[in-house]
């Protein structure tokens, strides 16, 4: 009887050792661990539910704690809310998106629906003529392309000699030239009809010549003070304006050149996939077996099939398995990944030394993918148009995307064009024609009191007074050699 006794005991607590060893090993189980909690919305008696398959990559899909969290999982709660149903989700067990391989048969997300293990697939899975021959696709959640990442010192070039032209345009620099041009003749104008500038136009020589106007207009460029000072309220006005023009130009110039060499604003060598076949310093890849690979495979550009000659010799070297793999790579060493360009953007937006290349070919998108014939497929569809008309998908790519960085790239920070200067050039010009007039009304105003001391008309004294202050040294010869004339 004791031994009886004993047995049992030792069998029970063997059972019993045995299911708590079961449990741990269910915890560490990356699939149950990534498995979240039934939906509160979806929830309810009779709805029905969907196996769920998707694949790890940030920020569509990511292991928080117990739960999976991400754009695609906010995406699925918001569809199984609009058409209320329940939802399993499972974490695709190759870790592929889904290609066919040797035999025929299809691998990843995709392979799991052909066999019936998942319902629907809710990841960033691209839609391709390929895939859409075995199962169906959504209406696209995302659209993207085929983009180069590159790590931004492997790009950047020698300074050119006149960097520091950069900031502004050509066309800026030429209409700048131009202002500061007409703005000097404005001011040896106006400084020579205004009555005020001078005492005795046909004794006394006006301060304001055209170079001296040059040397004041300069000085303002420079935020330095230059004489001669102005006296007039016409040349003041003008003055006035022109410091205004050059603080707001200065201010622009600054920060346009000050973010300019903190972001490494250097032209980038690589702007295509044609300068990128052209270099030999960076080894460049793609992710194995993906959408993006056999898209230069199959590609008839000859530019896009000297890449995938180029991969496909190197393939031991430049394919990376996963695409965390392949920012890494990027950061680590002289390698461009060849990739969605969506994903690319999120990756320069959480690593500031990364920046993806202006060119972007192969416009693609994400779709939900569903066995063919699926009653699912359309009322899916749907409900993504809906989504997007609501501004939903607008608002999930703009929260996952959100960008840590604090300095902008080259893409965001270029050269100054005219028109966004147009406000401050119009304002000068306004100053400068205020200026004019207000000269022509300071002349007019002292002909008139000279007309009527000296009982002339008042247009032939205010043509007598132009033709005096525009021609100053000539008429003061004259009058001269008229004064010596007269006493001999």
């Amino acid at each position: 009887m004791d031994k009886g006794l004993h047995f049992t005991i030792c069998v029970v607590t063997t059972v019993l050792l045995l299911r708590e060893s079961s449990q741990a090993g269910e915890e560490k189980d990356p699939e149950v661990l990534a498995a979240p909690k039934p939906d509160s919305r979806g929830a309810g008696e009779g709805l029905p539910t969907l196996t769920v398959t998707t694949i790890l990559e940030d920020p569509y899909v990511m292991v928080r704690g117990a739960e999976l969290e991400g754009y695609c999982m906010e995406l699925l709660a918001a569809l199984a809310a609009m058409l209320r149903f329940q939802y399993r989700v499972r974490v695709v067990g190759d870790g592929q998106y889904g290609a066919v391989a040797a035999g025929g048969n299809w691998s990843g997300m995709i392979g799991e629906i052909l066999r019936r293990e998942a319902d629907i697939a809710v990841a960033p899975l691209t839609v391709t003529s390929a895939r859409e021959e075995v199962v169906s696709f959504t209406t696209p959640f995302l659209q993207t392309g085929i983009g180069i990442l590159l790590r931004k010192d492997t790009t950047s070039q020698d300074m050119s000699f006149f960097h520091f032209l950069s900031p502004f345009s050509k066309e800026t620099w030429t209409a700048l030239l131009f202002a500061y041009l007409l703005t000097c003749f404005c001011l040896f104008l106006v400084a020579r009809l205004s009555p005020c500038e001078w005492n005795e136009p046909k004794n006394e020589e006006n301060h304001f010549t055209f170079l001296n106007s040059l040397w004041f207009g300069a000085g303002a460029l420079a935020l330095q003070g230059a004489t001669p000072r102005p006296q007039a309220l016409s040349v003041r006005v003008i003055a006035v304006v022109w410091w205004l023009f050059t603080l707001a130009l200065l201010a622009a110039y600054i920060a346009n050149f000050t973010a300019l060499l903190s972001s490494g604003s250097e032209q980038l060598p690589i702007q295509t996939f044609e300068d990128l076949v052209k270099q030999r310093n960076l080894e460049f890849g793609t992710l194995e077996g993906s959408s993006t690979f056999y898209y230069f495979k199959n590609s008839k550009n000859p530019i896009h099939q000297m890449i995938y000659e180029y991969m496909e010799k190197r393939r031991e070297h430049v394919l990376v398995k996963t695409y965390q793999e392949a920012v890494q790579r990027v950061m680590d060493s002289n390698y461009a990944f060849i990739g969605e360009s969506i994903s690319q953007d999120l990756a320069a937006a959480r690593h500031c030394n990364l920046i993806r290349a202006p060119e972007v070919i192969g416009a693609r998108g994400f779709g939900i993918a569903t066995a063919q014939a699926s009653p699912w497929t359309k009322p899916l569809s749907i409900a993504v148009l809906k989504l997007r008309e609501a501004g939903d998908l607008d608002y999930l790519r703009n929260k996952w995307w959100e960008s840590s960085c604090l300095h902008r790239s080259r893409e965001r920070w270029g050269p100054l064009e005219p028109p966004a200067l147009g406000g401050l050039f119009l304002t000068l010009g306004i100053g400068l024609a205020l200026g004019v007039l207000a000269a022509l009304a300071e002349l007019s105003s002292s002909s008139r009191r000279a007309a009527a001391h000296a009982k002339k008309s008042c247009c032939s004294v205010f043509t007598e007074e132009i033709c005096t202050r525009l021609r100053i040294k000539g008429a003061a010869r004259q009058s001269q050699e008229t004064s010596g004339k007269a006493n001999a």
